[in-house]
């Protein structure tokens, strides 16, 4: 029976590793998928109390930062770099990995983020959550490091694909973000089928439902038009660049003034809270507030204020920078999205559009995940707009400078670069 095995997995080494990573896909997507349809849930519900009760819970932004603080000084350690940790241990399997407390600490941080106004994303949190839970499934299956690789891989494919509903997108992004050579696509139909499940997961088992867009006019491409995009793709990259360097820059301010830890989110919880108070007393606004999906879907309907995107990189820079807990996806979306808009003032090309369009090359830009987020465009607004976006994404990531918003993804990739010389 054995040697039966044995020669069935040498035949046919193909259907052994399709039926292997079609276990560990399920696994991963229903863990995944779960994971992110609870984090949602909570998100939805916190939002709804939070706006409720909106002005004393800014009050509490202080509090939660502080909390938040001490969680992590105390009991975070080696967690603290986010999405990062994973990353790095895809480029270095051999580590200790990815700590199962990295899911619990992470949505309850984000949670709390959230309730207290703090402005941040979800898709950070999601990819951690589903990369703490599946990396468990390393020693569980005992598999070996390039195995180990694949598997973190795709748990960034599924928590990115079930928190937003964009299979492609996820995979892609899986597998770009990580940027190592010619192995990565060893994880593409894995990192494809798990991403596929944990949207469904999400989406059909719990019946959590995500945030749909509408592009109706999408006009004809021309030499004038081709301009106009370059225009606009200039733009998104520069605003992708101002993120990522105004996120350095508060990162070091915060740790070179404030030397404990835990008192970075309680300073810039203050700070928040101020600005926040004195927005919504003398504009009455609350759009910068949480992830900002109403004002995401606003900007595709009417022209944005020129300066909201602005706005929206303080706060999410701010929020971030100071210790509290999230992502940047969301943040990025609306800042895309909004700059897009405004720019509608200028360049003739309708609003949803360039909202569209500046929606994924902000992103594209900050994240150094171009071809990603062209599949999230199609997957999101029609493959119609594909030209359009693919042009925005890719002049933007040329715009945005060489460094992002992940810095293992850049550290990790030069190392590899200078091994290979």
């Amino acid at each position: 029976m054995i040697n039966k095995q044995h020669s069935f997995s040498k035949n046919f080494p193909w259907a052994f590793y399709f039926l292997k990573w079609l276990f560990i896909s399920l696994c991963i997507g229903s863990l995944a998928g779960s994971a992110s349809a609870l984090f949602l849930e909570c998100l939805d519900w916190i939002g709804y109390y939070r706006n409720a009760h909106l002005l004393w819970m800014l009050a509490l932004l202080p509090i939660g930062g502080l909390i938040i603080g001490l969680i992590y000084f105390y009991f975070g350690k080696g967690i603290e770099s986010g999405n990062n940790v994973i990353i790095e241990t895809i480029h270095n399997p051999g580590n200790p990995g990815v700590p199962l407390k990295m899911a619990p600490m992470v949505l309850l941080a984000t949670l709390l983020t959230h309730l207290v106004g703090g402005s941040a994303g979800r898709e950070g949190t999601a990819v951690q959550m589903s990369g703490a839970l599946s990396d468990q499934l390393t020693r569980f299956f005992k598999l070996t490091f390039e195995d180990r690789r694949i598997l973190l891989i795709v748990s960034i494919a599924a928590g990115f694909s079930s928190v937003f509903g964009t299979p492609l997108a996820g995979t892609i992004f899986g597998i770009e973000v990580c940027m190592i050579g010619n192995k990565r696509y060893l994880a593409l139909l894995p990192a494809f089928v798990t991403a596929v499940i944990a949207d469904y997961i999400t989406q059909h088992i719990w019946y959590v439902s995500h945030t749909t867009y509408s592009i109706p006019i999408i006009p004809s491409i021309n030499i004038e038009m081709f301009s106009y995009i370059i225009l606009a793709g200039i733009c998104f990259g520069l605003a992708a660049l101002l993120f990522i360097k105004t996120t350095h820059v508060f990162t070091s301010l915060f740790k070179s003034t404030v030397s404990y830890a835990p008192f970075r989110p309680l300073f810039g919880g203050i700070l928040l809270a101020i600005l926040f108070y004195g927005l919504n007393h003398f504009f009455n606004s609350t759009k910068f507030i949480g992830f900002g999906m109403n004002g995401i879907v606003e900007a595709f309907v009417s022209p944005s204020a020129n300066y909201d995107f602005l706005l929206k990189i303080f706060f999410t820079t701010l929020t971030l920078s100071c210790g509290f807990k999230g992502g940047e996806v969301t943040p990025l979306f609306f800042i895309g999205a909004s700059l897009g808009s405004a720019l509608s003032l200028i360049l003739p090309i309708p609003t949803a559009l360039l909202a569209g369009m500046g929606f994924v090359a902000v992103f594209s830009g900050a994240t150094k995940t171009p071809v990603a987020c062209i599949f999230m465009a199609v997957e999101l607004f029609g493959i119609e707009c594909g030209i359009y976006a693919a042009l925005a994404c890719g002049i933007a990531y040329l715009c945005s400078g060489r460094t992002g918003i992940y810095i293992r993804q850049q550290n990790e990739e030069k190392k590899e670069i200078e091994a290979n010389l």
